[in-house]
Order: structure tokens, then sequence, then C-alpha cells
């Protein structure tokens, strides 16, 4: 068993970056990476895994970092907001997000780009209903998400060559 205290040694590959740090055993992976790392994109909201707003890839998969003690993933490799603009500026789903109003007061919106970015991995057209099913476990409480959805069809629609979905 682990002491509360105690310390331990991890290793983890961060937006591209090898990290190699002591930290506490019960310290979160959305406080290591916002608190130590100066991540500030990843939002902590409920602190329960319900809002979404501390969505992170996981080696390859979307995790609620706030679940997490960031000593589980000694070894592993995290992406977060930030890993995902590119260094000349935001990606189509981020620029989406900014044309259609989506963004709204942006406290979710990280949470929600790492969450339909791994649904456009695995269904580069989803209908609006997937696009609302993926969102399902990301809260936003400032409007509906029909400017949300209508970000992803567009940013799909780019992605995929067409002119985009506008209505």
């Amino acid at each position: 068993m682990i002491a509360p205290a105690e310390h331990l040694s991890i290793r983890l590959t961060v937006n591209g970056r090898v990290i190699e740090r002591e930290i506490s055993a019960r310290h979160s992976l959305a406080d290591f990476l916002r608190e130590d790392l100066g991540l500030t994109g990843t939002h902590v909201g409920c602190e329960h895994g319900v809002c979404g707003a501390c969505t992170v890839f996981v080696d390859g998969r979307s995790a609620r970092s706030c679940l997490l003690f960031a000593v589980q993933l000694d070894g592993a490799t995290v992406t977060t907001i930030e890993g995902l603009t590119p260094p000349e500026g935001l990606s189509p789903l981020q620029q989406a997000f900014c044309a259609t109003h989506a963004m709204q007061c942006g406290f979710c919106t990280p949470g929600m780009i790492v969450t339909v970015t791994e649904l456009l991995e695995a269904n580069p057209a989803p209908s609006p209903g997937e696009i609302r099913l993926a969102l399902a476990g990301q809260l936003c409480m400032c409007t509906g998400y029909v400017n949300i959805v209508r970000a992803v069809t567009q940013a799909a629609a780019g992605l995929r060559g067409g002119a985009g979905e506008t209505a």
C-alpha cells in the first residue's frame, strides 16, 4: 500500500515530450498537467469524471484526467489540447469551433475537442446524431449543442475535402 504522502518517480510522454518527475502518489493527472507542466488547456470541472472538461488522450484513447493518478501512467503517452494544436495555428476542428461560435465560454471546449477528435478518427463522416452521442459525456453549461454539432460537421466535411456544412 502506498502512503498518501509518498512520492514516486514517473516517466511519461506528454505532447511528444518525455517528462520525468517525482510526484505525490495521489496527484491527479489533471493536476499534474496543469500545475506541474503548465498545460492549462486541460480544465478541471466536476472532479468526478462527469463533465468531461478534463478529457485528454492517454495512449491514444480519451480519458478523464481528473480520475487518474499521474503515477498510474508511468510509461504512457498523454496528449492534451495543446498537443492537438499544430505549431502553425489552430487545427481544422479548432477553427470550425471558432467559425461557428461553438466555444461559448470555452471552459468545456478542450474536452470536447479531444472527444470529437477521437470520433472523427473512428468515423470521418458522423451524422448529427452520432456527434451528439459522442458528446453525451461532455457538459456545456452555456448553451445547447447546436453550434458544437455544426462545428464538428463542418470540420468533418473539411477534413474529407468537402466544402463544409454551414447550416
